[in-house]
């Protein structure tokens, strides 16, 4: 009986099945009556459909199915073993079932395998290591699945697995971790008077409002002089009212936001500052109706001394507040959690509502601040026993420019910074007007009181 070595006996089998599977095709093709034809050669697809027909059989009855589609296939795995005398033995170390695409397994027993001599250690036999949690596998294109890189997840993504295919983003009220492997609950932050910059706004509305103050109390003190006088004292002392409240205004925009604050702040803001420009209009008014009024005629007059400048303000006021009770009636401001301006914090902070309202009211207040500047900017050469028109026209210059820079300034910026951005305008526009306004006369009153008299005010140029 002849005998034949392991590696012979499978090429025996590989061979005897094609020959089955080539003599059924040739078989077909007789039945068929194209045998003849020697054009028509066989491609090795056509043997795939008969392959997955046939079975290994031998004279010792080994019958083994060569269909892939059926329900578990096993292999054997075998490790060549080489002996010092040359020669060879297959030493099965383990196998490989497949029963479907998710129910497979492979069993390797290491110990019985025997590594070459050149070999140190067991060779690793992958393309790719695994992919440690935080990362995810990123397939490389042309190469083998097998094959892929480990890309770390982005920053708002994690991956709490082995080999992850992609990765999970966070809650919107979380944050991944540095290892990116799970995320952590963000902290709640806001515009506070212990932060810096809420102390550095706090402090300096509070300086801001203190000086205001000290000047209000100078021009009290100062009531009867012809200074104060000449400039109607009682607009005055509106005016430096009202630029006090602007000054406390602003740090309502501090401070852990509630219901009640979100609605004052904006509220109080629209209506003191309408307050603070009307009655720089009505001063402006009140200094053009002066200088008419030394001309012929009574019209003029009892315009100016019935008080009719002072009408503005309540009239201005009184349309401000009508557009604010129209801006609470449909979409008033409420609180609002951002979660995007910080990777890692939830600012809270007041939501407008209706921006458009909100926009209203910046820009009816540039209504009034354009009005005044043009009429003080008309009314600027004007004898000098009335020439506050030029200290108004610059502050409302000084006033506007602050507001145009504001609404871009505004709206690119994010989170906390937004409010930051707010409250220096109201300080820095409240500063304006206190500035370019009242520094001239505290100015004369405190440090040039001779200039603070009837008779040098007779005296200068252009008094009739």
């Amino acid at each position: 009986m002849m005998t034949t070595s392991d590696s012979s006996y499978f090429i025996y089998h590989a061979v005897h099945v094609v020959a089955q599977v080539l003599y059924k095709i040739l078989l077909q093709k007789v039945e068929m009556g194209s045998a003849g034809n020697a054009d028509q050669s066989i491609r090795p697809w056509q043997l795939h459909p008969f392959l997955r027909k046939s079975s290994l059989t031998n004279s010792i009855e080994y019958n083994k199915p060569l269909d892939e589609r059926r329900k578990m296939v096993q292999y054997d795995i075998h490790n060549l073993v080489r002996f010092p005398n040359d020669s060879w033995l297959l030493v099965k170390v383990g196998d490989f079932v497949y029963r479907s695409t998710h129910d497979q397994g492979l069993v390797i027993n290491e110990e019985m395998i025997n590594w070459p001599v050149s070999f140190k250690e067991a060779p690793e036999s992958v393309c790719s290591h695994s992919c440690a949690p935080g990362f995810q596998k990123v397939p490389q294109e042309g190469r083998p699945v097998c094959c892929f890189i480990c890309v770390l997840c982005p920053e708002s993504d994690i991956s709490n697995q082995t080999n992850a295919k992609q990765c999970v983003q966070c809650p919107a009220q979380e944050y991944p971790n540095s290892e990116r492997t799970h995320c952590l609950s963000k902290p709640v932050t806001f515009l506070d008077f212990e932060d810096a910059l809420g102390t550095a706004m706090a402090c300096i509305a509070l300086c801001f409002f203190i000086l205001t103050a000290i000047v209000l109390g100078i021009f009290v003190k100062h009531r009867d002089t012809p200074i104060v006088k000449a400039n109607n004292q009682t607009l005055s002392f509106i005016l430096l009212i009202s630029l006090l409240l602007c000054f406390l205004c602003s740090l309502l925009f501090i401070g852990h936001p509630n219901p009640a604050t979100c609605i004052f702040q904006q509220v109080t803001f629209g209506l003191v500052f309408t307050v603070a420009v009307s009655t720089v209009l009505a001063k402006t008014i009140t200094v053009i109706l002066a200088f008419r009024a030394m001309n012929p005629g009574r019209t003029m007059r009892c315009l100016l001394f019935s008080g009719a400048s002072s009408s503005v303000i309540p009239i201005c006021s009184l349309i401000q507040m009508i557009i604010c009770g129209i801006w609470l009636g449909t979409s008033p401001p409420f609180i609002d959690i951002d979660s995007h301006s910080e990777p890692r914090n939830l600012i809270i902070m007041c939501n407008k509502g209706s921006v458009t309202a909100f926009y209203c009211v910046l820009g009816y207040l540039g209504f009034l601040a354009l009005v005044s500047f043009t009429m003080a900017f008309l009314a600027r050469n004007l004898p000098n026993t009335f020439n506050e028109a030029k200290f108004l026209t610059f502050s409302m210059l000084v006033f506007c420019s602050v507001w145009v820079t504001f609404v871009p300034v505004y709206l690119s910026t994010k989170g906390k910074f937004m409010v930051s951005v707010e409250i220096f305008s109201i300080l820095a526009s409240s500063a304006g007007l206190l500035g370019c306004i009242f520094a001239p006369k505290c100015y004369v009153i405190l440090i040039r009181p001779d200039k603070n008299s009837w008779e040098v005010l007779k005296n200068r140029r252009g008094f009739k």
